[in-house]
């Protein structure tokens, strides 16, 4: 079995898989105070040790892999680049160097955002057929990857021991889409993070007509202007709930305006999607019925694991192990 630990921003997490199936995961949000917009790094770094012991020993109740590791894969920074680092994901690359030199197996080094995409890749076992197969992807393929601290699209055109081969062709000019989820969300008295509890609220709008005007840059976007209007229609007294659906279906809309456009440049006729954002339902409604017809096949990773996770990493130690990325 291969173990995986993820150590971002907001998630601290571990998973065992073992031939291309998860057989244990084990994760934990950090803990953000009352009314505050994040963490200091400092802050999180300090949680995700702390938390680690406890994550391993819940992780080793769901079953037994003592002796049993053949390698660790490890997130160790944001994004497949040299110069992408953050201290956070030191907490991982020390829980994971120990394990790999007291067990006397590898270690395999990864970015966070390519642990998303072969999470987003991943399919769980069909319970007819018995198969697991990943999805059927044709490179290149544009990977779409929304959260609270990325908000970019890469063309991903193979893999390599590392991950995979890609450069980002698309990316925010100023807030992530998260961002704009989370600021409108504590402004309308939610907790953070505020996806879950903005999305709930947007559900309660009947009346779906009040708008956010999407920005676009060529292909990258602007969301800093959507989050001065949302806050200015709430002035005006538009209802909580049709604010927070505008919120979603800003970010889907500005996001199929720009997929459509990289389907033009790239040549690409996959799209993947990963990341917390896009695990909101609106938002993959609205892509759907956006990009019906584009001629872009549309991948969205499994619901449990659009979040943050250890899974792709897990997976990705396996491929390398295995000689599936050589």
């Amino acid at each position: 079995m291969y173990l995986g630990i993820d150590t971002s921003n907001y998630t601290t997490s571990l998973a065992l898989v073992r031939d291309g199936v998860i057989i244990g995961e084990s994760r934990r949000v950090l803990a953000v105070k009352a009314g505050e917009r994040g963490l200091r790094q400092s802050e999180a770094l300090y949680q995700h040790i702390a938390g680690l012991p406890e994550l391993f020993d819940a992780l080793s109740q769901q079953i037994d892999y003592a002796g049993k590791i053949k390698a660790v894969g490890v997130s160790e920074k944001p994004r497949p680049k040299q110069d992408s680092y953050m201290p956070v994901f030191r907490a991982g690359i020390l829980a994971a160097t120990a394990l790999s030199k007291s067990l006397g197996v590898p270690m395999y080094r990864f970015s966070h955002q390519d642990n998303h995409i072969r999470a987003a890749l991943f399919r769980e076992k069909n319970p007819d057929s018995g198969e697991n197969k990943d999805r059927d992807i044709r490179y290149p393929f544009l990977a779409v990857h929304f959260s609270g601290g990325t908000s970019e699209i890469v063309l991903a055109d193979g893999v390599n021991p590392a991950g995979y081969n890609s450069r980002i062709v698309c990316q925010t000019l100023d807030l992530n889409a998260g961002q704009l989820i989370d600021r409108v969300g504590v402004a309308l008295g939610l907790a953070f993070p505020a996806g879950r509890e903005l999305e709930a609220l947007a559900k309660r709008a009947v009346n779906r007509d009040f708008k956010l005007s999407t920005a676009l840059d060529g292909v990258n976007f602007h969301f800093s202007g959507q989050e001065n209007a949302a806050k200015k229609a709430m002035a005006d007294g538009i209802p909580a709930e049709e604010i927070a659906y505008a919120v979603f279906d800003n970010v889907a809309r500005t996001l199929s305006r720009s997929i459509r456009r990289l389907k033009d440049i790239t040549g690409a006729r996959d799209a993947v999607f990963s990341g917390g954002v896009m695990a909101n339902g609106i938002i993959r409604s609205v892509l759907e019925d956006k990009l019906f017809r584009s001629g872009i096949k549309l991948h969205f990773a499994d619901a449990a694991l659009a979040t943050d996770h250890a899974v792709g990493v897990a997976l990705l130690a396996q491929d390398v192990h295995q000689g599936v990325i050589v």
